[in-house]
């Protein structure tokens, strides 16, 4: 006795796959997503910001008024009296131009050199190099203050003192700057240097020419912080210098606080003026810090 396989009869749709359905995101989930990120975000800037605002705030009240119990955030009777007095008391002028002349020549160093060092660091392999980079992270292991004497034993022997000079080249080689620049060369692929040297272009041009103009985010970003480190720097100018002349701002803003009293309304409208270069410049160059497209020039 044979018997046969007979196929049974199945439905027209049990041979398909069925497509499971992946849950969708509702736009209420997302929307609930962005609400509480950018709420965590507005907190922040109002826990940042506050402390800002009322200090702004407080150099538009009069002497009187700093001090008045109950305390209040908008000033009853704004003036710009502590403005005009902090300016009139002390060379601001002078004190501007000295800063300027430091931040502006010891950012440009320090853009130029941070690059070269980072270059070398991250797309040359030697052993020498790799020892030198430990040396520089070394550097951010020791406090300033333990570096303050070493340092201005060095500059007095070169005969730099209470000169531009003293203030700058110390200040010129730093390590976050050397840090950041290695971090981003070693994303740039090999193959674009590669590339260029097989093209016949000399290390030198390929540095020029391909690696500075893709690092300009970068060095937006660290001459931004480096012209902030050299404008609110105060120990380092107040050791080095000793003429009058000569003294930044910040040394010029120590100069108005008094011995025996201190004029509250003064001192918080120079320490606003002080602040307003830093305002303009990261509000002018911000734009510019983005990122750059380092796969350009290269095929899929």
């Amino acid at each position: 006795m044979t018997t046969t396989d007979i196929p049974r009869p199945t439905d027209a749709g049990s041979g398909r796959r069925v497509a499971k359905k992946r849950p969708r995101r509702t736009a209420t989930g997302g929307l609930r997503q962005a609400v509480s990120a950018t709420t965590l975000l507005w907190i922040m800037a109002c826990l940042y910001g506050f402390p800002v605002l009322w200090f702004i705030l407080s150099s538009l009240k009069p002497s009187s008024d700093l001090f008045s119990y109950p305390l209040t955030l908008v000033p009853h009777n704004p003036t710009l009296s502590g403005f005009e007095a902090a300016w009139d008391s002390a060379n601001f002028s002078q004190y501007f131009i000295n800063t300027a002349i430091v931040c502006v020549i010891t950012t440009i160093l320090t853009v130029g050199i941070s690059c070269c060092t980072g270059y070398a660091l991250a797309k040359y392999d030697n052993k020498w190099l790799k020892a030198f980079f430990i040396c520089i992270l070394a550097t951010t292991m020791l406090p300033s203050e333990v570096m303050l004497a070493p340092e201005f034993l060095v500059v007095r022997n070169l005969g730099l003192y209470n000169s531009f000079a003293g203030i700058i080249l110390p200040a010129v080689l730093t390590a976050t700057g050397c840090f950041m620049f290695r971090q981003f060369f070693l994303t740039v692929p090999d193959e674009l240097v590669e590339a260029a040297r097989i093209d016949g272009a000399k290390e030198l041009s390929i540095f020029l020419r391909i690696m500075v103009p893709l690092s300009r985010p970068i060095m937006l970003t660290l001459a931004i912080l480096s012209f902030q480190w050299r404008w609110n720097d105060y120990i380092w100018p107040l050791l080095m210098l000793n003429d009058p002349d000569k003294f930044t701002v910040q040394i010029g803003i120590q100069s108005i606080v008094g011995a025996q009293n201190i004029n509250w309304s003064v001192l918080l409208g120079a320490s606003v003026i002080s602040m307003i270069p830093l305002i303009v410049i990261f509000l002018v160059f911000q734009r510019y810090v983005m990122g750059a497209d380092i796969n350009a020039g290269l095929k899929d």
